[in-house]
């Protein structure tokens, strides 16, 4: 039986075990996408926080997890060159989160509700896919490209496919060792013969592939194969600072002079507008990963997503948005309640502040076997089966969402995802304007055409169709005694089809359609 509820303390442990396996995932995310932007490194850190412990606080979300994204990473680096500093960029921070609360409290959440499943299943598969040809390069030791870059192309000139060929000619042996050692750790550690065990269930598989990457790199690599030691390139590289005081260095403030600036709006929109379409996109997927199958309030997680990005451009960072990735591996890592993601930003604040030279030493190579086993889950083969077997309508808007976001970006995939997704929602509202039965007694000849209890504009051409190519001399019934709602559109085509009748010499008797109250029932409800 589905549990409709979960209990925060029911699930604790099990939150701060998935928060931790998210807080190893995001923190290299975070610093890939401060570099893919153009802006300082800690940027991408200082809104992993934020979008842990703020928004996840104030989201009713219990399983979203907020961060930096690499779809807002190519607007923020456009906006560092046309504005000439990253303090103007991070008032258009602070606007764009003040624009989201304004979504919010406009209700333009509910669009969430008409994303097609079609679309959000093929999403969460590429998303699957994405990460792990991404991946290969890390889990072979090539690091050139930004962690978080999610786009088929690259800002080196290469794409996805060449930069695997060409990694394929260069393995690093130290890295590829490593990952290999990691994903036998959390593929073992995670059979239920183990997690029979309350040991193997609680402490993350993930964490202990990392202090087995760690102890790897910086013990049998140095000390027996030298030559296979990763150097600095391919370990996490944080800022340290040289004293508590000199962390608060880190951060920045918005230059509040560029106010006037009408280039600033510009960028506040283009990033209000990306940020609440990934989120939107990122809760309903997340809603739909959950076991529990509980719904979140879109609107609210506009409001949640927009206090971040105000607190977020106030300090120093990065556009904030719900993250597909993180949000997949924190359901796939057990976690159930707003505890993980909270947990997942907490822990990122104290390392990072503490403990940042311990955290430089884990190899990009061991959460690359992270992301791989996250990836399999979102895009493993059943999921295919299960989707061809509900016909072309659903598997078409689903495959083709796959491609277009595996051959360009994740938001060129919602948009065209949606529109074929949308396509196929539209042509059967046109099939299905009416049932009709033709009836032959006597010789005669007649039709009977009974409308839907929704007739709206986009059925005009079918049943414009369907009445230009009724025979002369026919009888034909109109019924729309059963219709709630009948356009006024439709209202038209009918009077204009009386002087086609009386010149075909069609007799035509109408049910239901004296007058145009039906039109205005649709304002009523």
């Amino acid at each position: 039986m589905v549990q409709n509820k979960a209990s925060k303390r029911q699930h604790f442990k099990t939150d701060l075990s998935a928060g931790l396996v998210v807080f190893l995932i995001a923190l290299p995310l975070c610093l890939g996408i401060s570099l893919a932007s153009g802006a300082p490194l800690f940027a991408g850190i200082i809104s992993g926080i934020i979008g842990g412990i703020l928004v996840g606080f104030v989201s009713k979300s219990n399983i979203n997890v907020s961060g930096p994204a690499a779809s807002v990473a190519l607007v923020v680096l456009t906006a560092i060159q046309t504005l000439g500093s990253y303090q103007a960029v991070l008032l258009a921070v602070v606007l764009a989160g003040v624009i989201q609360i304004a979504l919010g409290y406009m209700k333009a959440g509910t669009v969430a509700y008409f994303f097609p499943n079609a679309m959000i299943k093929g999403i969460l598969a590429s998303i699957g896919l994405v990460l792990i040809l991404k991946q290969i390069p890390h889990a072979l030791g090539i690091d050139q490209v930004f962690e978080g870059m999610e786009s088929f192309s690259q800002n080196d000139g290469k794409n996805t496919f060449t930069e695997i060929i060409y990694v394929l000619q260069n393995i690093g042996w130290g890295a590829t060792i490593i990952t290999l050692v990691s994903l036998a750790i959390i593929i073992s550690w995670d059979q239920p013969k183990l997690k029979k065990y309350p040991f193997f269930r609680f402490f993350p598989s993930a964490l202990t592939a990392v202090i087995t990457s760690i102890l790897i790199n910086e013990w049998v690599y140095k000390s027996f194969f030298p030559q296979l030691t990763l150097s600095t390139e391919h370990l996490v590289t944080l800022p340290v600072a040289s004293d508590f005081m000199d962390f608060f260095n880190f951060f920045s403030f918005p230059d509040f002079s560029q106010i006037s600036n009408p280039e600033i709006l510009t960028i506040a929109l283009s990033i209000a507008f990306i940020a609440s379409l990934e989120s939107l996109l990122s809760t309903e997927a997340g809603d739909k990963l959950d076991p529990y199958k509980r719904k979140t309030s879109t609107n609210t997680e506009l409001k949640a997503q927009g206090i971040g990005n105000i607190v977020a451009g106030l300090v120093g960072g990065l556009p904030i948005t719900a993250v597909i990735v993180r949000t997949s591996a924190n359901v796939n890592s057990g976690g159930r309640t707003q505890t993980a993601t909270i947990t997942h930003g907490v822990l990122m604040l104290i390392c990072v502040a503490f403990i940042p030279g311990i955290l430089n030493k884990i190899p990009l190579a061991s959460l690359s076997a992270v992301l791989f086993v996250v990836g399999y889950k979102l895009t493993s083969y059943p999921i295919y089966k299960n989707v061809f077997k509900q016909g072309k309508k659903q598997f078409l808007p689903f495959i083709i969402t796959i491609l277009v976001v595996m051959f360009s970006d994740l938001i060129t995939g919602i948009l065209v995802g949606g529109t074929v997704a949308v396509f196929f929602v539209l042509r059967d509202n046109y099939k299905n304007a009416y049932l009709y039965n033709k009836v032959s007694k006597e010789g005669e000849n007649k039709t009977v055409v009974n409308l839907a209890e929704e007739v709206t504009f986009l059925n005009k051409a079918d049943i414009m169709l369907f009445l230009d190519h009724l025979p002369e001399k026919h009888e034909v019934v109109i019924d729309g005694s059963r219709s709630v709602f009948i356009h006024p559109d439709i209202y038209d085509i009918l009077e204009d089809f009386k002087h086609t009748a009386a010149y075909k010499d069609i007799k035509l008797t109408t049910i239901g359609l004296d007058n145009r109250s039906k039109t205005k029932s649709f304002w009523k409800n």
